[in-house]
């Protein structure tokens, strides 16, 4: 893990909530950063990384939640411009941001789309070498929006549901409150975006879902046929780092890049690359082979 800005990231856990001010006991922050960290999956890989075959059609994905408080960070903005993925979904996204990143990478992704939200945080983007097709900004079931995209890739019709799903506080700035209230939260926020999805196309959901695999969220997404691909790879990557005031550094994992049955991953991994909380997430996706078992 690189070593930690001199100025650290803006967090859900280090600023006042969006909707109060609030003021917080550190040490039960820490404690409820702690309770999370410990709900992670360490189980053994259940899949190596595939050599990718050039014949094979495939599709590159990265997620990634850029932090709204960075806008324009240099290190942060080439963790975006140097991963060369086909496909770039971005979470929190601010006018600055959009900004930047249309003139860094504008040349490498002709295709680009975004979405502001007041408050700074709920912002998403999409940059794509790939043709978009169509984009539909789902209205925010509790604090944020999602977007459906529905992608012209090598695979064909390719459809992306980019989530920020709600953080474990609640709306009075509480992280002991929001750590056992907010599950259930976001749960919902998933399975009232996926019920407007296209059934008949391939589909991955990605994003920041503020939540490992054992959250009920992700959990939901596995009992309707997705799989969270990072875990299966490399069940100890985290993707969120913060440093308390103790000097205490916690991690998790709560960027995801799910799939269905129609596809296949072929590679995933953690890019330790910028300076946002979050860290990027790329994976390589194929189509599934036609008499494949579901998983």
């Amino acid at each position: 893990m690189e070593a930690e800005p001199e100025t650290a990231p803006v967090t859900w856990a280090s600023r006042p909530c969006l909707h109060r001010r609030h003021g917080r006991d550190a040490r039960v922050t820490v404690i409820v950063c702690c309770l999370l960290l410990l709900t992670g999956c360490f189980s053994r890989p259940t899949r190596v990384p595939a050599t990718i075959d050039p014949a094979t059609p495939n599709v590159s994905v990265m997620t990634f939640n850029v932090n709204f408080g960075l806008a324009g960070d240099a290190p942060t903005l080439a963790a975006v411009a140097q991963q060369d993925a086909d496909v770039v979904f971005l979470q929190e996204t601010t006018p600055q941001w959009e900004r930047v990143l249309r003139l860094q990478c504008g040349t490498d992704y002709p295709h680009i789309q975004f979405h502001h939200e007041p408050g700074g945080a709920g912002g998403l983007g999409v940059m794509s070498k790939l043709p978009i097709e169509q984009i539909d900004y789902l209205p925010a079931k509790d604090w944020f929006p999602a977007a459906r995209v529905v992608l012209a890739s090598p695979v064909g019709k390719l459809q992306v549901l980019n989530v920020h799903l709600r953080p474990p506080i609640s709306n009075s700035g509480s992280a002991v409150s929001g750590y056992f209230s907010t599950p259930p939260v976001r749960e919902q926020e998933i399975s009232t975006f996926a019920a407007a999805l296209d059934k008949s196309l391939p589909t991955l959901i990605v994003g920041d879902f503020n939540e490992n695999e054992g959250g009920r969220a992700v959990r939901w997404l596995h009992a309707n046929g997705y799989r969270s691909a990072l875990p299966e790879f490399a069940p100890k990557a985290q993707t969120w780092r913060w440093r308390t005031s103790y000097l205490l550094s916690l991690n998790g994992r709560y960027d995801h890049l799910c799939y269905d049955a129609r596809l296949a991953p072929l590679r995933v991994e953690v890019r330790n690359a910028g300076r946002s909380d979050h860290l990027p997430v790329v994976g390589v996706f194929a189509l599934a082979a036609p008499d494949a078992s579901p998983n």
